[in-house]
């Protein structure tokens, strides 16, 4: 039986709703600093510590209810692309405030289980992002319209929402707990290809005398993707997927599914169309990340491809993530905004003898399907949730119906 639905604005559900402060940064972490969150944290409703930063307690104090406790609900507040961006905390692990560019909202519990008001504000992103107000480039989160226009829908019966939490709580976990298992994996191969053919270990460190000593290039051919421009004029909601390297971090996986733009069928005449399971490697904007596709996809300038090779690519995906730092240096140390094809087909290279290789890839291949079909079985997780997210948090199905 599906459970009668009450409605209400967010602005009576909550016990505290505010901006973040003003941080005073920290370079080093000190018993007298505290992690504080920015927007870069805040992605695909979730918050990523390693981009967070430090605030200086002894230069920027911070009020008791801008401290995040567990269940808090945090969005970023500013910037096109990025305001109503939703993510939730449901344990802190550390000392955590935000600063000026998110808003805590925090549930009174006595009116609604604070994970379910999570879950029913991302079910809304879309809503929530519409409601920020200001010139391109300057926009802001209107907090008074998002108190009082986005409404809540949630079961009278507290144990109703208690079982709906539950199920997406359950989903997340899981989801996560592929994406650990991916990561491992992933530190798995590359550990066994630095010790085989970076660190060279079962060879005493050093490069055997009969593999071929040369450049990158003279093994593997490297090309640049083409774009048609502008390329306003050629997006379109249906057509050939446009691989962007904000597609790259969806997952926590070498093998890249969900591509959200696509490109009218003229704008192949510009661009390279790739197939499933070719490898590409960003050159622009973040350069340096190796990927393959799991989806035929259209590639821009901003991405490298590799039409043919004699090395396997899973062997060089794994060069790629060795090599990004001594890449980088060659760029005078910094994250260069341009990875010129030269550079890869100038890098040295020592191709190892065939039999090497085949080896290596009897033990590589299986950790690399392993982590695809895990990929791909949360695919299916996120599209279940998906599914499920607006139709219970409506009323239209129940958690045990």
């Amino acid at each position: 039986m599906i459970s009668n639905y009450e409605k209400a604005p967010l602005r009576e559900l909550v016990k505290f709703v505010g901006k973040g402060i003003p941080p005073k940064y920290a370079q080093n972490k000190t018993e007298d600093t505290i992690v504080v969150l920015n927007q870069k944290t805040n992605r695909n409703f979730k918050i990523d510590y390693k981009l967070s930063r430090l605030n200086d307690l002894l230069k920027k104090k911070v009020p008791v209810d801008k401290m995040i406790i567990s269940n808090d609900v945090l969005i970023n507040s500013t910037g096109v692309g990025t305001a109503g961006r939703i993510a939730q905390i449901f344990s802190v692990p550390e000392a955590t405030t935000v600063d000026g560019h998110m808003i805590i909202v925090r549930a009174d519990s006595n009116k609604i289980n604070p994970i379910y008001l999570g879950y029913a504000l991302k079910a809304q992103q879309k809503v929530i992002e519409s409601l920020q107000e200001g010139s391109t480039g300057q926009t802001e989160l209107n907090r008074q319209r998002l108190l009082d226009e986005i409404e809540i829908s949630f079961p009278d019966e507290s144990v109703k929402q208690d079982e709906i939490a539950r199920l997406f709580l359950s989903l997340d976990n899981l989801i996560a707990e592929n994406e650990k298992i991916n990561h491992h994996l992933e530190q798995i191969a590359t550990s066994i290809f630095n010790d085989r053919f970076i660190n060279l270990k079962q060879f005493n460190g050093k490069i055997p005398s009969n593999w071929k000593k040369g450049v990158l290039g003279d093994f593997v051919q490297i090309k640049r993707g083409g774009s048609p421009r502008p390329i306003q004029n050629f997006l379109s909601k249906e057509g050939y997927r446009w691989l962007k390297i904000s597609d790259v971090s969806s997952l926590d996986s070498p093998f890249i599914y969900n591509i959200r733009e696509r490109i009218r069928e003229e704008g192949l005449k510009k661009t390279i169309l790739l197939k499933p399971g070719s490898l590409v490697l960003s050159n622009s904007a973040t350069p340096g990340i190796p990927k393959i596709l799991s989806v035929e996809s259209c590639i821009h300038d901003g991405w490298l491809y590799f039409p043919e090779s004699e090395l396997p690519n899973e062997f060089l995906y794994l060069f790629f993530q060795a090599i990004r730092p001594n890449l980088i240096q060659l760029g005078n140390g910094s994250v260069f905004t341009n990875l010129k094809t030269d550079i890869l087909k100038k890098y040295e290279f020592y191709m190892p003898e065939k039999n090497v290789i085949e080896e290596f890839n009897k033990v590589i291949g299986p950790i690399f399907s392993t982590i695809q079909s895990i990929t791909e079985e949360n695919l299916k997780l996120i599209e279940i949730k998906d599914y499920l997210l607006p139709k219970l948090m409506s009323g239209k199905i129940s958690a045990t119906s």
